[in-house]
């Protein structure tokens, strides 16, 4: 843990370097991770220092609040936090997320029905603007435009260099109920009611996520806190955490227990499941895989190395096959529709199983109920009080060669709209201008870049979102 002088004096680093850069040279962050999956060219300009930006300053343990630097990872901050028996109010599931990067790029996890996205837990944040100035946001004040149009900016209108968060309290352990449903409509119907109730059969609810490993065959996987003991399960060994919730019983729910770490922690081993695709759940490959590599910044890197030297779409061509699309999305639809989504997804995107995650905005961050807006985040206008479903794709499909390039993605892109949803830009994107605007707060965003970025030293979010510059 570092403190306000530490960080004053890599602040002072970051500014440094941001003006030492040409007017006109690129300006990225000098990251050693990233969870984005957009393929961009290196610009050989070095990237901004953020050296010392990476530790949580401080844990108000009364309060309930910890400010953290923009590039700390949540790894480390679950482990400064769970050391005062708290947590982040949402925990994406990975472990190098940055907090910075969850709000700029939004984030979302089990606990996002009930505390909705990262973002919506910040009380305030320092941001290093396009303009090259560092100044404080909060929900009101003189930069509170700023602060509720930060997230899903994904750096175009600055970095984000501290927040401070609110936590919450946590016991030891997370007891798990996995609830099969045999047809969608009824996974559906569960989802809405417990998003709202925050229970299931009279027990309360306290985490929400599901898979869908076919129309026939989706589970509900649903935790609560407990101080009770009792065994708990492991899933960083030879277990494998998505092939555990299966089981044959409709009326029966299987449970687990985990200690809360490695319940937060629980799709991070195997990358959800895209691990299967290093042979990592193969049993004797997994015994001979060291447990220190079996994590999802490893298999980023071998991911990043295979785009690097095509070997998977030589691998397809050995065997015939035409080159692969990588069809690595979450998109979220109102729960209404979520059965429809699936449903559609399963007859045209051959990619099992998927990931569901229900979120509803946490609240208004104004204290007067009379300030509440509808869209209270501009640049991804999730709707108050309505509940939303993530669900997470991550593989890639076989392409044809008469189809014009991204056809799958763009399938689904026309198909979320449709559903009046969204979808994450971490991944490809295919929008044009016009309607990305419409989706993602384009007036507001002009709004926020002249003011905060006036001479455009920072990219802009469709150049960088769907041209990949």
């Amino acid at each position: 843990m570092e403190g306000p002088l530490t960080y004053a004096a890599a602040v002072e680093r970051l500014v440094a370097s941001y003006r030492a850069l040409p007017e006109d040279a690129p300006v990225r962050l000098a990251k050693k991770t990233s969870n984005l999956f957009r393929n961009r060219a290196s610009t050989g300009v070095p990237g901004l220092d953020v050296s010392g930006l990476g530790a949580v300053i401080s844990i108000d343990p009364e309060a309930r609040t910890a400010d953290v630097g923009g590039m700390c990872t949540y790894e480390d901050l679950v482990d400064a936090t769970l050391a005062h028996g708290l947590m982040p109010l949402v925990v994406p599931q990975l472990k190098t997320i940055t907090l910075g990067g969850a709000v700029t790029g939004l984030g979302i996890e089990s606990s996002s029905f009930r505390n909705g996205l990262p973002h919506e837990s910040v009380l305030e944040m320092d941001i290093l603007t396009g303009a090259g100035e560092v100044i404080t946001a909060a929900p009101t004040g003189p930069h509170a435009d700023l602060f509720h149009g930060f997230p899903n900016s994904y750096g175009t209108l600055g970095y984000a260099t501290r927040l401070r968060i609110t936590l919450e309290p946590v016991e030891p352990f997370v007891e798990l109920r996995h609830v099969r449903f045999p047809e969608l409509d009824a996974l559906r119907d569960a989802i809405a009611g417990i998003s709202e109730q925050h229970s299931y059969q009279g027990e309360r609810v306290d985490f929400l996520d599901g898979v869908m490993f076919s129309a026939t065959e989706s589970y509900l996987v649903l935790g609560r806190f407990t101080s009770e003991p009792g065994p708990v399960s492991d899933y960083t060994g030879s277990r494998i955490f998505y092939r555990s919730i299966q089981h044959d019983q409709i009326d029966t729910p299987a449970v687990d227990r985990m200690r809360i770490r490695d319940y937060l922690w629980r799709w991070d081993t195997d990358w959800f499941w895209c691990s299967r695709a290093f042979g990592a759940q193969h049993p004797v490959l997994r015994r001979a895989w060291p447990s220190r590599w079996r994590r999802s910044s490893i298999y980023w890197k071998l991911l990043a190395l295979d785009n690097r030297i095509n070997l998977s779409d030589r691998i397809e061509a050995r065997k015939g096959n035409p080159p692969r699309e990588r069809v690595v999305q979450d998109i979220e639809v109102p729960v209404e529709h979520t059965a429809d989504f699936l449903r559609w997804f399963l007859s045209h995107i051959p990619i099992e199983p998927v990931w569901l995650c229900p979120l509803r905005l946490r609240g208004s961050t104004h204290d007067d109920p009379g300030q509440r807006q509808e869209h209270p985040w501009p640049l991804y206008p999730l709707r108050r009080d309505r509940t939303y479903v993530n669900i997470g794709f991550w593989s890639a499909v076989h392409t044809d060669p008469a189809n014009e390039t991204g056809y799958a993605n763009r399938a689904i892109e026309a198909e979320v709209t449709r559903l009046d949803g969204h979808k994450s830009l971490y991944s490809d994107s295919y929008y044009g201008r016009a309607e990305f605007d419409e989706l993602y707060g384009g007036e507001a965003y002009h709004q926020l870049k002249q003011r905060y970025d006036p001479n455009t030293r920072l990219l802009d979010l469709y150049a960088k979102a769907v041209r990949n510059q």
